[in-house]
């Protein structure tokens, strides 16, 4: 099938054949017939991608801070590298999609293939979106009009959060689509409404709709409105337009009346005057897209989002809100051009995009390209994240990657095309059943690793996965069972004990018993991320310090028999990120695995030092390793190198030859459930033993 995607380092929009993604328990597949331009929101991002490196800096300082400090950690060629990566990585566009179910989860109910329904889908001819953002269109719809439901609910939103009363005047700052948009609802709750813009074009449609108008080029808008309200003021404004100026949000408190409200819904500057707010006691609120809101559940975001789309659909059918004037033009998706190419300069209103319903829409799971065919290992990489992109494929160019699996598989196939994979599929399974894959890489998150691993161990596959294996006991013991009956070999990414520091370590310790203090300085991580939930991520000690345990168990050779764990928090959760791990070994050797997330992002990542038999050893962000007392070693100094180049080297050698497992994996077991009795230890206030 084809997506339109925006290339954020070179400025190119391009059509890409991509696979079609595979419909999953909460989503809906469609296949799309009209999709709509969001000209705003869309041309902001293709002005960003076509600005150069400092003209991109000036559009985001907020992200100058962020690399400033990368760059003293982590240093310039890496920090640059990271960026131009990121970059470097095309997205998605668009988000107001009409089309027709193709096929629906097996947890979404009330909807069915053959319904019409609208979306937050982006323009690609077939799209996977989850349950609560998918309406289904009113019989007296079209298509077209239909599009307009998910950006007519960023206008609603940014009314409901203003709250106006029928017979209160509001000012709408920007007339485009959102503008106008939000200018029909507002009259359509009996407000009066003053439009401000710099185009008269869109000013005389708002005009044609029953506003009053005013054109800011000639003269100032606070005086038009003043005089519009008796001197009074506004009741509240809405703030539509996109500028990088602080000039709006000035004029939108000087036009406001005492104890008035101000929205903000495009992006504009927010260098905000204290006073223009304090004199009148003003209320400034900035909408969050269709009306996902800050401190709810994913889920009851999207439910308040599903309410708008349909309040809008319902407005659109009763003919209370009137879209079909709004279009400027349809365009056949092959002909996206003519509207990205002049998107910037362009004075249309509303663009549709029409997706030829006779045209092949490429239901197939899996596209090809040209690889390059050897007689190495063949391996099939499922999940085409930011570790993937980053780590895994810049260190396995030389191997032969048959496969790479995404979900939606637009980053699967970006990566395929960029490092000559054969395939890029959505299907996963594909890659289990071909006989030629030797080797599956699992790099997806973390909830998905124990059925991925099992499935597999079953298939008969050698198996990578990246951290961590399980999440719960009860997954262990099902990869457990999977192992006994598998004759493939399976590795877990503990890639620090391969970290050429580490090894030198091991090779001055011998076999003494040793104190090990392990601390990472991971920073912060919002707490609403995926990473912290139970059952999404495991939370940072089983998705992460995990590494630090295993490092711990490698340089002690030796078993974990009981953990305890305490955490910073006077009402610490079993998700916390900021904790001291103690691990008790079996030849007598003491660990502590510090995992904090509460340090400064100037100070080293991660920090090991290791005490044994009048020796110390530290190990600086494996950057640095110095001995103390350790007779003809004294420092190690070399690129930071946490172990992922020697860990896959020494696997497909492995692979190749005798099929031996990289890491034992009673080993592996063993820190596993090291990570879970540190929760169980949280819980209990007390040491735990480890089985």
């Amino acid at each position: 099938m084809k997506q339109l995607v925006q290339n954020l380092k070179t400025g190119e929009t391009v059509l890409l054949e991509i696979p079609a993604p595979l419909v999953t328990k909460d989503f809906v597949l469609i296949k799309t017939s009209k999709s709509l331009v969001s000209l705003g929101t869309e041309r902001m991002l293709v002005k960003f991608s076509k600005a150069g490196w400092f003209g991109k800096i000036r559009q985001q300082p907020e992200r100058v801070r962020l690399i400033t400090q990368k760059i003293k950690t982590d240093g310039i060629f890496r920090t640059c590298k990271a960026v131009s990566r990121k970059l470097n990585q095309p997205v998605a566009l668009g988000y107001c999609n009409a089309g027709v179910i193709l096929e629906v989860g097996e947890d979404v109910q009330g909807m069915k293939p053959g319904d019409r329904v609208v979306s937050n889908g982006s323009h690609a001819q077939i799209v996977c979106v989850n349950k609560n953002l998918v309406t289904k269109i009113p019989d007296h719809v079209m298509d077209s009009e239909a599009t307009f439901a998910v950006i007519g609910s960023v206008a609603l939103n940014s009314i409901k959060l203003l709250n106006p009363r029928a017979g209160e005047t509001v000012a709408v700052i920007g007339t485009g689509l959102i503008g106008l948009l939000t200018i029909d609802l507002l009259l359509n709750k009996g407000c009066k409404v003053i439009a401000i813009d710099i185009e008269e074009g869109k000013l005389q449609i708002a005009r044609s709709k029953g506003a009053k108008t005013f054109n800011s080029n000639n003269g100032k808008p606070v005086n038009f409105v003043l005089n519009e309200t008796g001197n009074k003021g506004a009741d509240g404004v809405i703030i539509a337009a996109s500028s990088a100026s602080d000039k709006i949000i000035s004029e939108a408190a000087n036009m406001c009346r005492d104890h008035g409200k101000i929205v903000l819904v495009g992006v504009i500057g927010l260098n905000i005057n204290r006073s223009d707010f304090h004199k009148k006691e003003l209320t400034f609120q900035v909408a969050s897209s269709y009306g996902q809101l800050s401190g709810e559940s994913e889920h009851h975001s999207q439910s308040i989002a599903n309410q708008n789309f349909q309040e809008i659909l319902e407005l659109i059918s009763s003919g209370e809100l009137d879209v079909k004037s709004l279009i400027t033009e349809t365009v056949p998706l092959i002909k996206f051009d003519r509207i990205y190419k002049n998107i910037g300069s362009s004075q249309a209103i509303a663009s549709i995009l029409d997706y030829d319903q006779d045209a092949d829409q490429g239901s197939i799971t899996s596209c090809f390209n040209e690889g390059v065919k050897s007689q190495k290992t063949v391996i099939g990489i499922i999940g085409a994240g930011n570790f993937t992109a980053s780590t895994l494929l810049p260190l396995l160019q030389n191997a032969h990657i048959k496969y790479i699996a995404s979900e939606k598989g637009l980053s699967g196939s970006i990566l395929a095309k960029k490092y000559k994979i054969e395939y890029s599929t959505t299907d996963y399974q594909q890659i289990l059943n071909d006989k030629e894959v030797d080797l599956i890489i699992i790099a997806t998150q973390h909830h998905l690793h124990t059925k991925m691993v099992i499935e597999a161990l079953n298939a008969r596959k050698h198996v990578f996965v990246e951290k961590p294996l399980a999440l719960f006991p009860e997954d262990l013991d099902r990869i457990i069972r999977a192992k006994t009956n598998s004759h493939g070999s399976l590795t877990v990414g503990f890639n620090r004990r391969f970290s050429p520091h580490v090894q030198k370590m091991k090779s001055l310790l011998g076999h003494n018993i040793m104190n090990v203090t392990a601390t990472m300085n991971a920073g912060c991580v919002s707490f609403d991320s995926w990473v912290h939930d139970r059952e999404l991520g495991g939370g940072r000690i089983i998705g992460e310090a995990c590494h630090l345990i295993d490092l711990v168990t490698f340089l002690t050779g030796s078993r974990i028999v009981s953990v305890c764990m305490n955490a910073l928090e006077t009402s610490a959760t079993r998700s916390t990120d900021n904790a001291s791990i103690l691990l008790r070994y079996e030849n007598g050797s003491s660990g502590v695995v510090n995992y904090f997330s509460n340090g400064s992002a100037h100070y080293a990542k991660e920090r090991i030092e290791v005490f044994s038999g009048e020796r110390t050893l530290i190990l600086d962000n494996f950057k640095t390793l110095t001995g103390y007392g350790t007779h003809g070693f004294s420092q190690m100094k070399i690129p930071q190198d946490k172990g992922h180049n020697r860990q896959f080297d020494q696997l497909l050698k492995n692979i190749q030859t005798d099929g031996k497992p990289l890491i034992p994996f009673d080993e592996i077991l063993n820190v596993t459930r090291a990570t879970f009795a540190a929760l169980e230890s949280l819980r209990m206030n007390s040491w735990v033993e480890v089985s």
